[in-house]
């Protein structure tokens, strides 16, 4: 169950920082995601925003859902100008330009734009120790341009370029583990994330924001469109994929790991897998091999959290 603090639920605002009429699809996964985000963070903030699906959708000029400053970058480089808004906001503060207070400074970029194009970006930001936020919303494809495979597509999982046929089962690669690359950069905080668990998420944006340098989390963002799903059963398709240990939730604070929502024992993997049109075509063979690597998985974050526990 959920570790939530009622105090955060009760003092959760109201307030929207991303505003409705956007033009994303019914039902997406990632807009829930921001705009739970952006309530734990509040207005004193500067977002640098990589080209992706929240960017087509949330700022077709002359409009924007944005409610506060939000910069759209290139793919690649969405926490160098992060990083360089707040190298630039700390010399104004300090020559006494701008008051001097908190204002929280994010870079956020899809699994593309932060697993590929923009790895060696956010690798320099975060080993530079900057203090600022890093959010990958990831929908494991790029979904923007027509769903085609990413470096965090899961394995055998079908896209326009990883296609399924009598020769390959789709993906032919494992999920790149973007919180593990993170953590080895020694920096204080690393969360994984889901808005199916809206209050769990919160708490970790806010900690994230308290933490003094880097942080990173990382957020399963349910996409009807490329996973095949219908749009209302995206909470449940995000509760299947944490209850199955597709995608656990954890935390790891200077070097400490705690599982957030714990999982006494995991659902089978089909329950996650089969209704997603992604993986219609899976066999019980590919079945197994993923559920063999999800269990194994699973296994080595419990023992790396004994292991935190006896430190």
């Amino acid at each position: 169950m959920s570790n939530v603090n009622v105090f955060a639920v009760k003092t959760l605002t109201q307030k929207e920082y991303f505003s409705s009429g956007h033009r994303a699809c019914q039902g997406c996964g990632e807009t829930l995601a921001v705009r739970l985000v952006h309530k734990a963070l509040g207005r004193d903030v500067v977002v640098a925003s990589a080209t992706g699906c929240m960017e087509i959708v949330s700022s077709p000029l002359p409009l924007t859902s944005w409610e506060m400053p939000w910069i759209h970058v290139a793919f690649e480089n969405a926490a160098a100008v992060a990083t360089g808004v707040e190298a630039g906001l700390k010399a104004l503060m300090r020559k006494g330009k701008i008051p001097n207070k908190k204002i929280h400074v994010v870079g956020m970029a899809g699994d593309g734009g932060t697993a590929d194009i923009g790895l060696q970006a956010l690798s320099g930001a975060l080993e530079r120790g900057h203090d600022f936020i890093y959010v990958c919303y990831d929908n494991e494809a790029y979904m923007n341009t027509g769903i085609q495979r990413s470096s965090s597509t899961p394995y055998c999982a079908a896209t326009t370029t990883s296609p399924a046929g009598s020769v390959k089962p789709g993906q032919t690669t494992w999920k790149k583990n973007m919180p593990a690359i993170a953590a080895a950069h020694n920096i204080p905080y690393v969360a994984t994330a889901c808005p199916s668990y809206p209050m769990d998420l919160v708490e970790k944006v806010k900690k994230a924001a308290e933490t003094p340098g880097p942080a990173y989390v990382h957020i399963l963002s349910v996409c009807p469109t490329g996973w095949g799903m219908p749009g209302e059963d995206i909470i449940k398709f995000g509760r299947l994929a944490v209850e199955t240990g597709a995608f656990p939730l954890y935390e790891i604070e200077n070097g400490r790991y705690r599982i957030t929502v714990d999982v006494p024992e995991l659902l089978p993997i089909e329950t996650y897998l089969k209704p997603q049109r992604r993986f219609r075509h899976i066999t019980p063979e590919m079945t197994e091999i993923i559920a063999e690597r999800v269990a194994k998985e699973w296994e080595l974050l419990k023992r790396r959290v004994e292991f935190s526990a006896l430190d």
